[in-house]
């Protein structure tokens, strides 16, 4: 730690060195802005220099500048890749503005980067953004559905089509088996963390995705390293809409309703399959409790639903203080009955410039109401195997709803409870409050040219609360008299950064643009616990005990970046962390990294070459960690309150026990080193770009939850550092610009991802074991399907091989002997693909014909497996023998023919290669209609437009990859309409 800080001090000392070189006579100041001759768009990092000399300095990202002028003939050199240098003698003006003139616009995008802003052609390290005019359209609900499909390496797959649900969201696959292998999320430079929150089901779904401008999203390490311990996933940038200086008042809203439907359902028998299946498979004893009704469950739980999504906002600069002021309210409906959410959002930003544009000030502030009802999604698998010739209601049964039921009138225990009453007599309602916002200063200090203090000051607070209710009247709820469930949790995120930014040109020496900094960060959460209680107001279960866990981020980090003659680029990062989370032996991590770009292009041999615009080759070092661990604590000893089916007796007291828990003293940050060889082309002036990447990643002092010794009085898992894993992957994009006119712009992209991950070692797994076991599964008490294993991919498939007849009819309970010893048992399960796709691609079309204009986005994954859960459980004449109910049975009964439940088969196991059509738009633009400054433009967009898939289940898109009453995803339908003066 000492070290530390004395590095911290050397390197201040040295900046404040450099800073009084700077330090001279200047009879007066030069403002101005630069921008694009043709577009008019301001243009940032543009340098500015005094010809002849080395003072120089470059523009904001607001294309403003200001530098000291000694004498009238001095003259003001303007110089831009891309653009054609221009001078300006600067005479006696004071305010001097310049148009640049030039063809290439994509190399001069600025991406935002950890702390700070780049130009694309000066990056070093992998970085991929999506601006607002490509954002996906339609019902978009949460943030992460903007930018499905569009970047390579990014893999988003949706956690399932309930309203408001969040993504799973993988940056070059996982570096983890068991820590958090999500990316960090930065919004207005505020990092999340990514814990859920009660009463919502998605932590992102606070922010409304009509107020984002830009997504950035940090691959490689020597891109991610400045977030140090938190990196080795991905860090995702998120810029939310901003107000411009000068800008006129600007009005917009917008309205969308869409329509929601369910496209594919379980295959299960009908009502004459099932009597006719029954009357040949079931006792006489079973064949007298079917029914006389032909229902169809899935359609009696889902629904076509309506949601509306309106917004308005307003922008605009008043006396020079851009500003922008938004409102939204989202109200959607599920397709599963009695699913349901509303969310009201508002924001607020102001980006005013003070003192002669020497402090910018950067404010946001937005909240966000949700309620929500959130439906039992237990209906959907009740759904599938409910026995069809049963009716839905029932006058004389539970609540209303027909029941399987005992003698006596009660419920069953073991059988399925009708599925539309698990959704109508269930009242399952929450609220979630939450606020996210920060003031931002960045002072450019007057006394040193370049230099400039950055002070980040932020927050982001959530309260969610809700109550579970089941009445008396329910089955769920008869033998307890009903039950009523409070809930309720409390989260709190503080920040505090400071950095120091020196940016200096020294002409043909180079440019050099150095930050050092500072940053603090406290996470609270507040578990309020509350008993369960009947309809009369008896306590079914105890309150437990509340818990406020807190822990604290405190870093320091530092970045170098070096440009010579716009041809060689240099970074170098490092940041120190320390982390609550571990013991102090543990707790602070050093994270460097190491990146150089060469562009090639700029070299005199390409100079005057009009075909290859632009060429860069990048190479990149870097090592990030992860302490998002799942654990507040892991290595401090701790007890666990037993649950009431835990207790001891005495007397007539039920007594609860103190559990201890495993815990390692020792266990420290997961450690990923990462590696990354790149290139970045363009040619014909920005008519084709793309980029191609390799990578490399390998993770140390991996983290996992392994099992424990029996007799060691602990629980039987432990979570601790066990080994190491690799990941390694290619990744492609492409984009070409086929026409571009006034009249017609049509723009075509493609991206394309190969990622591997293998398991090198497992320290405290012996080397002939099979691994750690994962996945589990219905059907049973206990039952995994996947397993970890050196030399395989994580939760690779664990099963037995089924045999076959000549007719391709799989043999019941026959399974190849794969060792050949004689038998099958244990030692004959075998690993078969895993979950995660080996390749994904996405592609999309943006079209514009004068006032219309058309979009798609396709993407799809291949080399993945998905494990039919569903079918395993319930695809056996065994559903027809349970005591005093049916079940019934997947429809793929009438090819195996099986009679007990094969859970290991591999048949099982089934290729979930898809290609889906994300969404398709058709809009116009009206222009200003009744002769008023009033533009309208409509549009009308399909999501989910069709499916390309062999698998038999309802979608082979399935985090985890195992299908077990999955809600199924809509294919949505939205009309809009857009409002703005």
């Amino acid at each position: 730690m000492r070290k530390v800080f004395t590095v911290f001090k050397i390197t201040v000392v040295l900046l404040s060195f450099i800073c009084c070189q700077e330090l001279m006579a200047q009879e007066r100041t030069v403002t101005g802005k630069v921008t694009d001759l043709n577009s008019g768009e301001e243009l940032p990092f543009v340098n500015v220099s005094i010809k002849g000399t080395t003072r120089g300095t470059t523009t904001d990202i607001d294309g403003n500048y200001s530098i000291g002028v000694q004498s009238n003939e001095e003259i003001l050199v303007y110089s831009f890749i891309g653009y054609t240098a221009r001078e300006v003698v600067a005479g006696n003006q004071s305010v001097i503005d310049v148009q640049l003139e030039g063809d290439t616009k994509q190399l001069d995008e600025v991406v935002v980067i950890g702390y700070g802003t780049q130009r694309k052609a000066d990056l070093t390290g992998s970085v991929g953004s999506v601006t607002r005019g490509d954002f996906n359209v339609g019902q978009v609900t949460n943030p992460e559905q903007l930018i499905t499909g569009k970047i390579a390496g990014v893999n988003i797959t949706p956690n399932s089509g309930q309203p408001g649900a969040g993504a799973r969201i993988r940056i070059r696959g996982g570096s983890s088996l068991n820590a958090s292998n999500d990316p960090l999320i930065v919004i207005d430079g505020v990092p999340l963390d990514n814990s859920s929150i009660a009463g919502s089901a998605n932590p992102l779904n606070f922010l409304n995705p009509n107020d984002i401008e830009t997504f950035d999203i940090l691959k490689d390490a020597s891109a991610t390293a400045i977030y140090g311990s938190r990196a080795s996933n991905g860090v995702i940038l998120i810029t939310t809409r901003k107000g411009k200086r000068g800008q006129d008042l600007s009005v917009n809203v917008s309205s969308l309703m869409s329509v929601s439907e369910v496209t594919n359902t379980v295959d299960v028998l009908n009502p004459d399959q099932f009597r006719q299946i029954a009357s040949e498979q079931a006792s006489p004893a079973q064949q007298a409790l079917m029914g006389d009704a032909n229902t169809n469950w899935q359609d009696a739980i889902y629904r076509d639903a309506i949601s509306f999504d309106n917004n308005a906002s307003i922008s605009g600069s008043i006396n020079d203080i851009p500003y922008r002021v938004s409102v939204g309210y989202l109200d959607q409906n599920g397709v599963l009955r009695t699913d349901h959410m509303n969310r009201t959002t508002a924001g607020l930003s102001l980006t005013p410039s003070l003192l002669d544009d020497q402090l910018k000030i950067n404010f946001n502030i937005r909240g966000a109401l949700t309620r929500s009802r959130f439906a039992d999604q237990g209906a959907i698998g009740a759904a599938a195997v409910f026995d069809p010739t049963q009716p839905i209601r029932d006058p004389e049964g539970l609540g209303g709803f027909w029941e399987w039921r005992n003698p006596d009138g009660s419920p069953q225990l073991l059988s399925p409870r009708n599925p539309v009453g698990l959704l109508e007599q269930r009242d399952n309602r929450s609220e979630v409050r939450r606020s996210i916002g920060n003031l931002q200063l960045d002072y450019s200090l007057p006394f040193v040219e370049g230099l400039r203090a950055n002070l980040n000051l932020g927050y982001d607070i959530s309260r969610g609360e809700g109550t579970d209710i089941i009445p008396s009247t329910a089955a769920a709820g008869f033998n307890q008299g009903g039950s009523i469930s409070p809930y309720a949790q409390n989260n709190r995120n503080l920040l505090a950064d400071f950095y120091l930014n020196y940016v200096r040109d020294f002409g043909n020496a180079g440019r050099l643009d150095v930050t050092g900094g500072y940053s603090w960060q406290d996470f609270l959460f507040e578990y309020p616990q509350f008993p369960t209680v009947n309809e009369e107001g008896v306590e079914l279960t105890p309150a437990g005990i509340e818990t406020r866990p807190q822990y604290r981020l405190i870093s320091f980090f530092g970045r170098a970046n070096y440009n010579l003659m716009d041809k060689y680029l240099l970074t170098a990062t490092i940041r120190t962390d320390g982390s609550s989370r571990f013991s102090p032996e543990n707790r602070w991590g050093v994270f460097p990294s190491l990146a150089a770009a060469w562009r090639i292009s700029e070299e005199g041999f390409l100079a005057d070459n009009n075909t290859l615009t632009d060429f860069k080759l990048r190479l990149g070092w870097g090592m990030t960690g992860q302490q998002d661990i799942g654990s507040f604590f892991p290595y401090l000893p701790r007890y666990t309150v037993s649950d009431n089916a835990a207790r001891y007796r005495f007397g007539n007291t039920f007594y609860n026990t103190l559990r201890p828990e495993g815990y390692d003293r020792n266990i420290k940050w997961e450690e990923t080193v990462t590696w990354n060889a790149g290139v970045d082309y363009e040619f014909l002036n920005g008519k084709v770009f793309g980029t191609l990447d390799y990578y490399y990643k390998r993770t140390n002092d991996l983290l996992a939850v392994i099992p424990v010794p029996a007799g060691t009085n602990l629980t039987n898992q432990l979570f601790t550092n066990v080994g190491n894993i690799e990941n390694y992957g290619v990744e492609a994009a492409i984009n070409y610009n086929i026409i571009r006119t006034n009249q017609l712009d049509w723009t075509i992209g493609a991206n394309f991802t190969y990622n591997r991950n293998n398991i090198l070692s497992l320290s405290n797994v012996a080397e002939d074991a099979v691994g750690i076991l994962v996945g589990e599964i219905s059907g049973g008490t206990g039952n995994t399907i996947q397993v970890h294993t050196v030399g395989f991919q994580p939760n690779s498939f664990y099963v037995w091989q089924q045999v076959y007849n000549q007719d391709g009819r799989p043999l019941e309970n026959v399974y190849v002997d794969r060792n050949g010893d004689g038998v099958v048992n244990e030692q004959d399960l075998y690993r078969r693909g895993f979950p995660d796709p080996q390749y994904f691609f996405g592609f999309n079309s943006q079209l514009r014909y004068n006032n219309w204009d058309f979009s798609f986005v396709l993407r799809g994954n291949t080399g993945n497996m998905a494990y039919n859960n569903i079918r395993a459980a319930n695809g056996a004449y065994q559903g027809l023998r349970f005591p005093g109910y049916l079940n019934n049975i997947t429809s793929d009964i009438l090819q195996t023919g099986f009679q007990d439940y094969r859970l290991r088969s591999d048949y099982y196991l089934e290729d979930a290669t898809f290609v889906r059509m994300e969404n398709i738009s058709l809009g116009y633009n009206f222009g200003n209609i009744f002769n008023s400054n009033i533009n309208l433009r409509a549009n009308a967009t399909v999501q989910n437009a069709f499916l390309i898939t062999n698998y038999s289940g309802i979608d082979p898109e399935i985090p985890g990859g195992i299908d077990n009453n999955f809600y199924p995803f809509p294919r949505i339908y939205s009309f809009g309409v857009n409002f703005g003066f």
